[in-house]
């Protein structure tokens, strides 16, 4: 697919987007272009948007001070790979490489509402399943999540 393609290509080229310079940009936006021809296609923002978006916007609403929308994905990335059984740690190494938050004291976000917005995440978009499911999670299996994966 589209979106794994670039999210490879953003992994293999990590060493080269920390270094933030314009060759770093250009990769960057060749996977968000990607990205978006994918959702295009779909006619939805679902292949590129599943419940690490959630996640993030659950923390919107909830922290009282949230951090950036990308950062608060990557970190949710991070635990939605490990709920789904997939390499969490290579998601969690490729945001170290790039310089990007990985826990939730490089959000600046206190743990508790990194728990809180894992657990109510799945009421952001009720239509749209995802692996927090129509029930999301409990609080046990959040904090579980989140402590595994090192977000807290």
């Amino acid at each position: 697919s589209l979106s794994l393609m670039s999210a490879r290509m953003v992994i293999r080229n990590a060493d080269i987007i920390r270094m933030g310079n314009e060759e770093s940009v250009r990769k960057v936006i060749k996977g968000l272009i990607s990205s978006g021809v994918a959702m295009s296609i779909a006619g939805s923002s679902r292949p590129a948007s599943g419940a690490e978006h959630l996640f993030s916007h659950a923390l919107d609403l909830i922290a009282p001070k949230p951090a950036l929308h990308g950062e608060q994905c990557g970190v949710g990335a991070i635990i939605m790979a490990y709920l789904h059984g997939l390499k969490w740690q290579k998601i969690r190494e490729t945001l170290k490489r790039v310089n990007a938050p990985t826990n939730a004291y490089e959000l600046g976000i206190d743990p508790e509402f990194i728990v809180e917005a894992l657990t109510i995440a799945h009421k952001i978009r009720p239509e749209r399943y995802t692996i927090l499911g129509k029930d999301g999670l409990t609080r046990e299996a959040a904090e579980k999540a989140a402590k595994i994966t090192g977000v807290i």
